[in-house]
């Protein structure tokens, strides 16, 4: 059985039955607390020193705290929740750097003005975040059934489509990964779990 990886985040207890608890939702499906635990695991991996540890920490754990398939705004309101829920519990800074991870996740991009040493932890952390896309083809194939069952309220034709659309968004840019690790980790098998995926579903739909 794998070690619970949140047991490396240095929160109350309370906290992190908290935000399990709320990944544990019964109509999560990829985002379920399985995915922070994934993430905490992957992240041992990477070689650059990260410059604020516990921001990152926190934004693993509390990053998809909100989701709901229904909505565009769970990035937002997963920033605020951990905004408000870890208020006192970690420095301001390091609370700020938290909830501009959070945010980042929406578009996949760093935002603008950021120091050296925060956007190179935000691209890691979004790295991070999109690791399970070059995972190995049955792990890939999990995530992708998890994503399926998110959206199991949306025709399975339609959902191929708007699917398939999204991945080829990641399969048109120059590298689909930020950093070096990130594209000497995952680039070259998230192509191909990319690749595979479209084929399927563009023959589905």
């Amino acid at each position: 059985m794998n070690r619970d990886a949140s047991h490396d985040v240095p929160l109350p207890y309370e906290t992190i039955a908290e935000l399990r608890s709320m990944h544990e939702d019964e109509n999560r499906g990829y985002h379920a607390w399985s995915h922070p635990l994934a993430m905490l695991r992957t992240m041992a991996t990477i070689p650059s020193t990260l410059h604020d540890r516990l921001a990152f920490l926190c934004s693993v754990v509390t990053h998809d705290v909100v989701y709901d398939p229904r909505r565009t705004d769970n990035e937002e309101l997963s920033a605020q929740f951990a905004e408000r829920r870890l208020a006192g519990l970690v420095p301001a800074d390091t609370l700020a750097r938290t909830a501009r991870m959070n945010r980042a996740t929406a578009r996949h991009a760093p935002q603008d003005g950021l120091s050296a040493e925060d956007l190179s932890d935000t691209m890691h952390f979004l790295d991070l975040d999109l690791s399970i896309l070059g995972t190995d083809e049955e792990t890939f194939c999990h995530y992708e059934a998890g994503v399926r069952y998110e959206y199991r309220h949306v025709d399975w034709t339609l959902f191929a489509t708007r699917r398939a659309d999204i991945l080829e968004g990641f399969l048109r840019r120059d590298a689909i990964y930020l950093t070096d690790w990130g594209r000497l980790s995952f680039e070259q098998a998230a192509r191909h779990n990319l690749a595979r995926s479209i084929e399927t579903l563009r023959m589905a739909a």
